[in-house]
Parts: structure tokens; C-alpha cells; sequence
């Protein structure tokens, strides 16, 4: 399980304001702000998303690009898939698969993908034998 990824992104206000709806669903929220002043000469703001009191998914400004990441996050169910791309795709997202098996990977995974307002692949995935 990953700890934390950091992305960045060209306008932090507008993908803060994309990633708290498209997010909502899978229970994640915009938690925290760091302030780069606070760590090690050159550290960048962030903005911290999460739930269940971790901080995992963040967000920095700079000049994105967007090939150099997928970002896959864990849905507790099919419903959750299907709720997270309506409020993406509602929020601006577009399609990259919608909601539905990946036969290619498992007939049990379940997952729906969307390009961010950066063009960054993100993905929310049920996994039937591994997100009980």
C-alpha cells in the first residue's frame, strides 16, 4: 500500500476544488495544508487529502505532467466506482473507461477512470477479493 504520492499540478486552486468532489465519494477529503517553509530548503506547499486520519494524496503547484502518473484509489464497493466517476466526470473530469469489470486484469475488478483538469490517469477500483 503506498504511503503517500505527491502530483503536481498547474492551478492548485482549481484541482483542490475538482479532487474535494470527485474524491467525496471514496470518502476522501482536503485535510491539511503544509507549508513548504516548514520543511527542508526547496520543500513545496501541499495540500493534504485523505481519510481515516491519513494524509496520502497530495497536491503541489508547479507545471504538471501528466504521463508520469496513475493514480489508483480503493472504493469499498461497485457503488462507490460508480458514484466517484458521476461526481468526477460532474466536476470536469474526462472519460478514460467508464464504470465497469476489467476483465483484462480480474473479472472481479471493478473500476472506473478519469483524466483530472492536468490530464493525470486516475482511477477508483473495487477489488471484491481484496476491499471487503
Amino acid at each position: 500500500m503506498l504511503d503517500h504520492i505527491f502530483i503536481t499540478v498547474n492551478n492548485v486552486d482549481q484541482s483542490i476544488s475538482f479532487y474535494q468532489q470527485a474524491l467525496a465519494p471514496l470518502g476522501i477529503r482536503h485535510v491539511l495544508d503544509y507549508d513548504g517553509a516548514d520543511g527542508p530548503e526547496g520543500h513545496p506547499d501541499l495540500k493534504g487529502f485523505g481519510r481515516d486520519g491519513r494524509v496520502s494524496f497530495w497536491l503541489r503547484q508547479g507545471r504538471s505532467s501528466a504521463s508520469s502518473a496513475h493514480v489508483g484509489f480503493v472504493a469499498k464497493s461497485v457503488a462507490v466506482v460508480n458514484a466517484f466517476y458521476a461526481a468526477a466526470m460532474a466536476a470536469g473530469a474526462i472519460d478514460n473507461g467508464a464504470p465497469g469489470a476489467r476483465l483484462h486484469y480480474d473479472p472481479r475488478y471493478y473500476a472506473a477512470n478519469i483524466f483530472d483538469p492536468d490530464g493525470y490517469s486516475i482511477e477508483a477500483v473495487y477489488k471484491s477479493w481484496q476491499h471487503p
